[in-house]
């Protein structure tokens, strides 16, 4: 019984829900998959400093105007109305981030996800403040000095300047980024975009600088519903166990020993991960695809003239020497959908109207009744003119005679602008068929018909004539 007891019971001692993750200290390995991440880094992270500093025709190049509800981009403004072409441009690149991840696995975690950039840039400022991967585990084991107190401060002053870096970029697409300048310059900011600013450079030093690799385990979900995307030719991150075990060291004079692998051992793959994993334990859901494990052990390789890819992009299934194939269902049924949401933002978006009218009738009073039995409704009208020139629209109406509109019909708009204006349509209630008719008010361009929109003319009920 004892025995039976021993087995069904695991004394192995389990870690605290609450225990403190170790924590990683990063070691520099140069190679081809680093200067492609670096470079990228680049290429992602300048543009998003520089954009706010862009101006086009006198205003910013990309700016999310809320008070005006306007979203420039560039040489394009968009409206409200304009909100379904940001719906299928989300589902969009939501679906290409399947495509890719179906074929190249989590290739935007290692290479273009912003909590990737900022942590790989808050960690070049730590190597520059404390040295190399060895001198940061000394720094910090030794006792509390001046200096240890100094580069640990210098370090955290540099962390909170990119943060509040970001967070100012990050407001001014909303803000604009010399109006936020000068407001904050002459104490005139408002509460409102200065705590949103404190808000993003805390979160912004909290997840870089403290957090690091937390967020991607603990608070992604991408992570957790990657492996949906999968399949066993998807290429990720992985070790050739059959050509790498056993594992055992070895001189450089010596680079061949009987009964061992190619894997020396030597941890340099661990290293150099940010995740802080092992990738020689197999697929892990922290990998994010960086790649550096691959330079870190194709260096120690060449050393020891080994063939290099011991650790590479490849698939399971060319792990175990089967072909690997391009076509499968889950990539073709991506970019087949992908294809049909391009040609759906493609139509949506030429076929999108220069102008957009909004009726909406008075809701304090049904109508006025005039002398001589004229019957007056009040509509409140929103013409929108979303081109780059001034425009002069008319108002006119179907569905009603002999009407009078007060106390004007005809309005000039300037371009990307909106404008309120409260109408009265006045009508003889002997011209009035039914008590409630079906109408459409018209706005009218250059003798043509650019907007129509339905409502209704309400007049006197024969419920309620007391005669």
């Amino acid at each position: 019984m004892e025995k039976i007891k021993s087995r069904l019971i695991d004394d192995t001692p389990q870690p605290s829900l609450y225990e403190q993750a170790p924590k990683i200290y990063l070691r520099k390995i140069k190679g081809l998959y680093y200067q492609i991440q670096l470079y990228v880094q680049l290429i992602i992270l300048i543009p998003v400093f520089l954009i706010p500093w862009i101006y086009i025709d006198g205003r910013h190049a990309v700016l999310f105007d809320l008070p005006a509800r306007q979203f420039h981009f560039f040489s394009f403004t968009f409206w409200p109305q304009d909100f379904i072409l940001l719906s299928w441009a989300l589902i969009f690149f939501a679906f290409l981030l399947f495509f890719v991840t179906s074929i190249f696995g989590r290739i935007w975690c290692g290479y273009g996800c912003p909590q990737t950039l900022w942590t790989l840039l808050f960690e070049s400022i730590t190597s520059f403040v404390e040295g190399s991967r060895q001198q940061q585990i000394k720094l910090d084991q030794s006792p509390w000095t001046f200096k240890k107190v100094a580069r640990k401060t210098y370090k955290h002053v540099l962390w909170i300047m990119i943060s509040l870096l970001t967070g100012i970029t990050f407001i001014s697409y909303f803000y604009g980024i010399q109006e936020l300048l000068a407001d904050v310059y002459l104490l005139n900011i408002n509460i409102m975009p200065l705590s949103w600013v404190i808000f993003f450079s805390a979160a912004t030093y909290i997840n870089a600088g403290l957090m690091k690799e937390q967020v991607c385990k603990y608070m992604c979900p991408y992570a957790r519903f990657q492996s949906a995307m999968f399949d066993r030719d998807t290429l990720v991150v992985s070790y050739n166990q059959f050509r790498g075990e056993p594992r055992g060291g070895r001189k450089k004079t010596n680079p061949k020993i009987e009964n061992l692998g190619d894997c020396l051992d030597c941890t340099l793959c661990v290293q150099v991960c940010p995740a802080g994993i092992d990738i020689r334990d197999g697929l892990q859901y922290e990998c994010i695809n960086c790649a550096r494990c691959i330079d870190a052990c194709n260096s120690i390789m060449q050393r020891m003239s080994y063939p290099k890819n011991l650790i590479s992009y490849t698939t399971l299934n060319i792990l175990e020497g089967k072909p690997m194939s391009w076509l499968r269902l889950k990539p073709i049924g991506y970019a087949v959908a992908l294809i049909v949401m391009t040609g759906s933002i493609t139509s949506a978006f030429l076929m999108r109207s220069t102008f957009d009218l909004n009726v909406m009738r008075d809701r304090g009073q049904l109508f006025h009744e005039l002398p001589n039995d004229f019957i007056q409704n009040t509509y409140q009208i929103k013409l929108l003119n979303k081109s780059k020139d001034s425009i002069a629209v008319e108002l006119s109406l179907a569905g009603l005679k002999n009407y009078q509109i007060k106390p004007e019909n005809l309005f000039f708009i300037p371009p990307d602008s909106i404008q309120e204006v409260a109408v009265d349509i006045i009508v003889n209630s002997a011209d009035l068929p039914k008590d409630i008719n079906e109408i459409s008010i018209l706005a009218s361009s250059q003798g043509k018909i650019i907007a129509e929109h339905p409502s209704r003319y309400i007049g006197k009920s024969p419920f309620f004539n007391n005669e």
